[in-house]
């Protein structure tokens, strides 16, 4: 199989969120792996999730914009559309 990533990859497992609809939609995720381009999100079902959304990591207390690159039943693969910023606790 050839790597078409631009680089590689390292095992991770944190806690995320997928937050669209304006903050109204959130779904949990668990980032599988990741590097400076995008991550890889296990997620229970891909059905409902747009194309681009707000991904919280909340170990690292970030949020950063993604699009969606792939997507299977239970997997999305995605690719940082912009830098990441500090999230604030309430």
């Amino acid at each position: 199989m050839d790597e078409r990533r631009a680089a590689p990859r390292m095992r991770v497992l944190k806690a995320g969120r997928i937050v669209f609809g304006n903050g109204m939609r959130v779904y949990d995720c668990m980032l599988r792996n990741s590097s400076e381009g995008g991550v890889l999100l296990k997620v229970p079902s891909t059905h409902d999730v747009p194309d681009e959304f707000m991904l919280y990591v909340d170990t690292d207390q970030i949020r950063r914009p993604v699009q969606i690159v792939w997507r299977k039943a239970d997997q999305l693969g995605v690719r940082f559309t912009g830098p990441a910023e500090p999230v604030r606790a309430a």
